[in-house]
């Protein structure tokens, strides 16, 4: 994928407010996307519209996500539209007046029709599917534990969005009224970081003695997501 390559803007991806956060940037989307593995995705539901947290990750041009609500919805309404959100809190923007605080924050809006991947026909890229998720929320781990089974990938069902349609938008950086007559008040103003770290592994109590963490999980212990 070539560096330059720019995201198709839509009416719905249009940047309408604070467009110099926003970005066009397919790598910029990428980045966002890669950084987390829980998303909120939005869809409408018997006329009601319902937003859940769900886990997902990417490969290429696919966003992959357990997604049962919209499973229902789909069936009813195959053509439904979904949206998918991640945002990540970098810190948050302490400005001399409270108006003009704000937050640090990398963010990804993606809308689309998916697909529900099944163990029907799509048996093998549901195994795909899967893998994908868990190799973007734990590393290693698809080798090292047991693989999901013929009745639990029956009872399983995941969604495969494209990456076709994407709103990206990010702030960085201090407060901006230093220059405004703000500036003369006097007051402490800057940006007050927030990062996300992996604490120790914690074993679960009903392991026997003699199971050493895995070398894959042992290895994210301090480290940050980015």
């Amino acid at each position: 994928m070539s560096d330059d390559q720019r995201l198709t803007v839509t009416d719905r991806t249009r940047h309408r407010r604070l467009r110099e956060q926003g970005s066009t940037a397919r790598a910029d989307l990428d980045a966002v996307l890669r950084a987390g593995f829980v998303c909120h995705l939005g869809v409408v539901t018997d006329g009601v519209p319902m937003v859940v947290p769900t886990v997902y990750g990417t490969d290429g041009d696919t966003l992959y996500l357990h997604g049962s609500v919209a499973s229902r919805s789909l069936r009813a309404d195959p053509a439904a539209v979904v949206c998918v959100t991640v945002t990540h809190v970098d810190g948050l923007v302490m400005s001399r007046s409270l108006f003009e605080h704000g937050v640090n924050y990398r963010s990804a809006l993606v809308y689309g029709v998916p697909r529900r991947v099944t163990a029907g026909d799509d048996a093998a890229e549901l195994l795909h599917g899967l893998r994908v998720l868990s190799e973007q929320s734990a590393p290693g781990q698809w080798d090292y534990a047991r693989r999901p089974n013929a009745k639990e990938l029956a009872a399983t069902t995941l969604l495969a969005l494209p990456l076709t349609e994407a709103s990206v938008k990010i702030r960085t950086g201090p407060p901006e009224d230093a220059d405004s007559p703000d500036g003369a008040l006097g007051l402490w103003a800057g940006v007050l970081p927030l990062t996300t770290v992996w604490g120790a592994p914690e074993p679960d109590p009903a392991l026997p003695p003699g199971h050493p963490v895995p070398d894959h999980i042992a290895a994210r212990e301090a480290t940050g997501l980015s």
